[in-house]
């Protein structure tokens, strides 16, 4: 009896033991829209719920279970059809932290003490009608240094986009530069946009002074919530990662493995035809990317947007560079709000123009979403929407020069995949060469040191770069006098902008 007695002692403490490291809740319609669940309100089957690396699926009555620690982040997926609550600022909060010590004292505190966790964890969904085509904000680095920048970052952009009917919108990262105490103003300038907008963290994002990847997103979870996680829109699924590895000195991109198996966990109750969308701050490069095309592999659909460079580009990945798709994987990396981090001349309200280091004006893109299909297109700040690209050509030319004079554009959001033609005075359409090179203005400015570099802070700005958005030919025989000479190009998507510029032949 005595060891009949220890067994079932035994068992009940190991059942108990499990039960502690198990975290439950219900999922369930939010019909009253108050966040919270009430009698009557019930759950919902089938929607995916995650840890971080493990990933569940509720059953009938919208239940689920899943293993924790002291240091987790439990969330929602958002389904098709469906949102999460909002703050007062338009973040959507649809996860729930545990940390029952808090995050390690910082001067802009992290995550503070959680408790004990709860018996159960509901989170909230209500309906809302969600069209197949819809469109997405995209920003890079707005790096707000301090509050004449951040003022900056919303009249340079926000206030151009308020009542904008954008589905959503997502931050790239690096949305402060080392200035923690800037998130939550940001986040309020930016929530009065109007839509619910979503965040990736960024290397300037993170914790200062962390030299440990756990401890580096502490300020960030607390603003934001988890740093990779994922939701569904319109058909399409998102997917958020950190692409920011934190070492002792410094940090690398490229992602953990608890995020790789997030990512498989996640697709595995994702249908194969489905688009797949992934955003992070730091490009895919090197090696960084090779564990998540494996997950990826076979997928028919798939497009990644990331930041950081202060460029713009696009790359396609083949199996030369570890792609396993059907298609060859499109990654866009976006140009950035802060353009070279709110450097150059002020304009006439005081605004320096930016220009990041290709000679893309600052700004943001707009992606359409349609099913499986996408388009990008990028947006100066404050210009017109037309504004796709800047040709250089002198004012003047002498006539004996004029067959030996090179044309040059800069098409800010080109791609191996644009056709870039000209013409003068209407005359017949001739074909421009893509190069590599460096952009004129990019050039001129810097020699000239007019990069204005902020003094307070210290800066030292990068020096202009070699870009693949140039494409040159040298201008047809032009009688004397004035001419127009106009650009046109035709990206990947299909979209036609074109350009003038007027030359007078001596």
């Amino acid at each position: 009896m005595k060891k009949l007695a220890l067994i079932v002692a035994l068992i009940t403490s190991f059942s108990l033991a499990a039960a502690a490291d198990t975290a439950r809740g219900v999922v369930f319609n939010d019909a009253n829209g108050n966040g919270a669940r009430d009698p009557g309100e019930k759950g919902m089957s089938g929607v995916a719920v995650s840890n971080g690396r493990d990933v569940v699926r509720t059953d009938s009555k919208g239940r689920w279970e899943l293993p924790y620690d002291d240091d987790v982040i439990l969330f929602v997926v958002k389904p098709t059809g469906w949102m999460t609550p909002l703050s007062a600022d338009n973040l959507p909060r649809f996860y729930y932290i545990h940390r029952p010590a808090g995050a390690p004292p910082t001067d802009v505190p992290g995550v503070g003490p959680t408790g004990p966790l709860p018996e159960s964890i509901d989170f909230a969904l209500r309906k809302q009608k969600e069209p197949r085509k819809f469109q997405v904000l995209l920003f890079g680095d707005t790096q707000v240094n301090d509050v004449a920048e951040l003022n900056y970052a919303a009249r340079d952009v926000v206030e151009e986009l308020v009542g904008n009917g954008a589905a959503f919108g997502i931050s790239l990262g690096d949305n402060v530069g080392d200035s923690p105490e800037l998130q939550e103003p940001l986040v309020g300038a930016v929530g009065r946009i109007g839509i619910p907008w979503y965040n990736t963290i960024g290397n300037h994002d993170g914790t200062p002074g962390a030299r440990e990847d756990s401890v580096s997103d502490d300020i960030f979870e607390r603003i934001y919530g988890p740093p990779t996680y994922a939701f569904e829109y319109g058909g399409v699924s998102f997917i958020v990662l950190d692409s920011i590895l934190v070492k002792e000195k410094g940090y690398d991109g490229g992602f953990r493995e608890d995020q790789v198996a997030f990512v498989k966990n996640y697709l595995d109750g994702v249908p194969h035809d489905r688009l797949i969308v992934m955003t992070m701050h730091i490009p895919f490069r090197g090696k960084s990317p090779l564990a998540m095309f494996d997950v990826l592999a076979g997928r028919p659909h798939t497009f990644s947007v990331a930041a950081h460079t202060h460029t713009m580009f696009h790359v396609f990945f083949d199996e030369t560079r570890g792609w396993k798709g059907p298609n060859p994987h499109h990654q866009f990396v976006n140009g950035t709000v802060c353009g070279s981090w709110w450097a150059g001349l002020r304009d006439e309200t005081g605004i320096p123009h930016s220009v990041m280091n290709d000679g893309a004006p600052n700004g943001y893109a707009v992606a359409t979403f349609d099913g499986a299909s996408y388009k990008i297109e990028y947006k100066a700040a404050r210009r017109p929407a037309d504004y796709q690209m800047n040709i250089y050509l002198p004012d003047e030319i002498a006539s004996a020069d004029v067959e030996k004079t090179e044309v040059l554009v800069n098409v800010f959001a080109g791609s191996e995949n644009s056709k870039v033609e000209m013409r003068a005075d209407g005359g017949k359409w001739l074909p421009l060469d893509q190069t590599t090179t460096f952009d004129p203005f990019c050039v001129r400015m810097y020699q000239e040191n007019k990069f204005n570099q902020n003094e307070s802070l210290g800066y030292h700005f990068d020096e202009p770069r070699e870009i693949t958005h140039m494409w040159k030919s040298k201008l047809p025989r032009l009688a004397p006098g004035a001419h127009a000479i106009e650009v046109r190009t035709k990206d990947m998507f299909g979209h036609t902008y074109s350009a003038r510029k007027v030359v007078r032949v001596l």
